[in-house]
Formats: structure tokens, sequence, C-alpha cells
């Protein structure tokens, strides 16, 4: 990708999009390529969102909205979007790796070397079954905005820049899809959003510069509800 074209896309990108209106159910997303373990049937849960039925439509529908949302986002810089090329939910230490680095239980990653997301199907349910169903809206859009990161070529010398600046892009697709009615928002999913990052922050005393660090509970949930409310223009892209 040259720079002209980079910096043209940037530029579109931080405008302060809003994603064109469409229902879930469009597309042929990438489906895991493992079954989920059975998550509960339900009890207490008013929606039927404890299923694993429940939590496999889910998956597919947040990786569906996240590939609407960032085609429309490149076509609007005249550029043609190339989604992810596969979404693999593994269970054990190493059953899939990145480069020939072995991806760990209890993550989700994007490997740009393989051009897919991996998640632990395990640590996925019980997040779902925890937190709730757009807890995974968030994981599959922070994985996804690491992809975009690499699409763009955008790279940052400490991880923790990197990683906050997910945070904000995948809250700009959520956001921006929530007010262009691409996506529902139900009662309670802000505070899903919330909960969910303040279980996945670094602890305080992780140095802010440590090579893994991704960002403390509060850090995480400024750089994602900065995205969500003000969208592209607030994750630094340019």
């Amino acid at each position: 990708m040259t720079r002209p074209v980079l910096t043209r896309m940037l530029a579109v990108l931080v405008a302060g999009v809003v994603a064109a209106a469409c229902g879930f159910g469009a597309g042929d997303p990438t489906t895991p390529e493992a079954d989920p373990p059975a998550a509960s049937d339900g009890a207490g849960a008013e929606d039927g969102t404890m299923t694993a039925a429940e939590f496999k439509k889910d998956i597919q529908d947040a990786t569906s909205s996240a590939e609407r949302y960032w085609t429309g986002r490149f076509e609007e810089s005249g550029e043609r979007f190339r989604a992810v090329r596969q979404i693999v939910a593994y269970t054990q230490d190493g059953e899939v790796d990145c480069a020939g680095e072995p991806v760990p239980r209890n993550n989700a990653v994007y490997c740009p070397a393989g051009d897919f997301i991996a998640y632990d199907v395990n640590f996925a349910v019980a997040a779902f079954q925890q937190v709730g169903d757009a807890f995974l809206y968030y994981l599959l859009g922070h994985e996804y905005a690491h992809a975009i990161q690499a699409r763009l070529g955008i790279e940052h010398r400490l991880t923790i820049d990197h990683e906050l600046q997910a945070d904000c892009m995948a809250g700009a697709y959520l956001g921006d899809s929530v007010r262009g009615k691409a996506l529902d928002i139900a009662k309670g999913d802000l505070d899903e959003f919330q909960n969910g990052l303040l279980a996945v922050g670094d602890d305080p005393s992780v140095p802010w510069f440590a090579p893994g660090a991704h960002g403390t509970a509060e850090q995480r949930t400024e750089s994602f509800f900065l995205g969500y409310e003000r969208s592209l223009s607030a994750c630094d892209l340019s």
C-alpha cells in the first residue's frame, strides 16, 4: 500500500464516520472451527443469551458487523476492504500458532502472519456467561481493530499504545454501528462493556512501558468509551 493511499484512507477514517444502517444476518461471516462448550440453559436470563446456540450466533453476528463496518470505512476512502481470512476457536495451549509461536489459553489474538483471529472458546464462553453477550462484540471488535492497524500500516513502539488504540477503534465501531442503526443496543449493554473492560485491564503494578502491557482497567475503559462517543476521530489514526 503506497503512502498517498494510506494517508487518504486515514483522513477518511478520522472524519467522524457513522456506519450505514444494516441489520444482522447479511453477509457470510466466518464461523468458529470448534463448537463452544455447553453454556447454561439461560436460567435467570430473560433473553436466552446464556445458551450455546446464542453464543455461536453472537460470535457470527459480531464478526459480520465488524466486517460491514470496516468495509464501509474503506469504501469511503475509495479502497476495497479485505476481510480477516479466518476466525478460529481453540481450547488448548499451542493448538493454534502464529508464525510458529503458540497461542496460549485464556486469550484472543489477531495473527498478522496468517491474517486470522483466534480466541480461546472456553475463555470467551466464561466471559459471555459472567459479563454478557455484549462483551463478545467488544472482543471481536478489539481483535478486528488490530487487523485494521495492520492493513493501514500502523505501528507503535510500545504495546500499550497499540492496545489502547485498538480499544478506541473497537469503541468507534460499536458506537458508530449503534448510531447508524446497524446494531441495536439493549438495556445493560453499556454496563457489560464497562464490566468486561474492568475484567481485562492490567494490574496497576504493571509498568506502562512493559512489552505486554495493555493498560489498566481505567485506561482501557477510557479509550473504549472515547471511541464509542466520538468515533474514530478520537483514536489518533493519523
